[in-house]
């Protein structure tokens, strides 16, 4: 009977631990939010309708290298703020390339995997795309991002490119649920078993 209550013990200790570390996997944290730039960009040539790169983004006031954040949502509140400094890496997004990171600010990195170009003509230019954001402890998370530009000069004041993250951290199918389910279980056995003891 002493052996099988120490096999009943054991087992319920590792049913707790697994459900500790299941319970952990399942409330890991994917990054919620929107973040937005501003300022202006340098690209390959002046003819906006074929252009192929951004190869100088400008903040604005106009440094070199970087963009301004101009909008925040979510948890990028908690750490970064308006008007703060993102570092910008030249872009080329015809064709598409994978640029990492293409920007970065307050401890996240956004890594651009794809673009794609919407619309491109004399006085516009509109190209989206997919990528993920990493940082400050946050699961990488997949973003929606847009980069939007009126300008053949690239000196629009208020360009927008926003990175849009609407993914939710998905479910771990009920197993969590499960491992506390059959620890709970366990421990009412060997209560009940040292309760008819008593």
């Amino acid at each position: 009977m002493k052996n099988l209550t120490k096999t009943i013990l054991t087992l319920i200790a590792a049913g707790l631990v697994t459900t500790g570390v299941s319970t952990q996997e399942a409330q890991a944290a994917k990054i919620n939010g929107t973040i937005g730039f501003g300022g202006s960009v340098q690209f390959d040539q002046s003819s906006l309708q074929n252009v192929k790169a951004v190869t100088i983004w400008r903040n604005i006031i106009g440094t070199q290298g970087f963009s301004s954040v101009s909008t925040l949502t979510g948890n990028f509140s908690s750490f970064v703020s308006l008007g703060d400094n993102a570092t910008m890496s030249p872009w080329t997004f015809n064709p598409s390339s994978d640029t990492n990171p293409l920007w970065s600010v307050g401890g996240f990195t956004f890594h651009l995997l794809s673009s794609h170009i919407v619309m491109q003509t004399p006085s516009f230019l509109n190209i989206t795309g997919t990528g993920t954001i990493s940082g400050n402890g946050f699961d990488t998370t997949n973003a929606k991002w847009a980069f939007t530009i009126p300008n053949a000069t690239g000196t629009e004041p208020f360009l927008t490119f926003a990175a849009n993250n609407s993914t939710v951290g998905v479910p771990d199918g009920g197993s969590t649920v499960a491992l506390l389910g059959i620890s709970l279980v366990a421990i009412e056995f060997v209560r009940r078993k040292l309760r008819f003891r008593a």
